[in-house]
């Protein structure tokens, strides 16, 4: 089994890649957007840290999470985050009759992929980098044509706070076009 090492730094910047078992588009439902939301909230009260970028696409999220001076449990907060997910969504305790006996020995469910992606932010440059990422996420997975028209992000915040104009990397020039339906997607999936 392949060893894997997680960078901690005390009060760092982490971007963090989380996405669904098998890639189920969970969160094409507003209501578990909704879920998701109440258990990064939760996870803030319990250990707090700034959610300083991120994204909600169907089957991934796209975080930025800045940990307070000399903390690293990044991990515990994944953790933790998926847990209260997953609890929402199933009830407390009760994994789905057709996981495999690999993810039940694992105490896990058929609702994320077993680790996540971290990657430790260095400098202003890798910053930027990643949080532009993040933002035009939407996009390169052709749900919408520009960051603007994505609901599910930090980028309507940064562009309050003058990060971003509200224009950067739009090809609509302003105009709202219908944000795609998922069920298209779901129906893709399926087939």
């Amino acid at each position: 089994m392949p060893e894997y090492r997680r960078a901690y730094v005390p009060g760092g910047t982490f971007f963090l890649t989380l996405v669904t078992y098998q890639r189920n588009p969970l969160f094409s439902d507003p209501e578990n957007i909704f879920c998701l939301r109440h258990a990064v909230a939760t996870v803030r009260c319990e250990m707090p840290f700034d959610v300083t970028g991120a994204v909600i696409l169907p089957d991934h999220i796209h975080f930025l999470w800045t940990l307070p001076v000399g903390d690293q449990a990044y991990s515990k907060r994944v953790g933790r985050l998926k847990v209260i997910f997953t609890q929402s969504l199933r009830g407390k305790g009760v994994l789905p009759q057709n996981v495999s006996n690999s993810r039940r020995k694992h105490h896990e469910s058929d609702v994320w992929q077993r680790r996540f992606w971290e990657h430790t932010i260095r400098d202003e440059a890798d910053f930027e980098k990643h949080l532009n990422y993040i933002h035009y996420n939407p996009v390169k997975h052709s749900l919408v044509s520009c960051p603007h028209l994505w609901e599910y992000s930090s980028f309507h915040r940064w562009t309050q706070q003058g990060m971003y104009t509200n224009d950067w990397c739009c090809v609509c020039s302003g105009v709202k076009v219908q944000v795609r339906d998922f069920g298209e997607i779901i129906e893709k999936v399926g087939e």
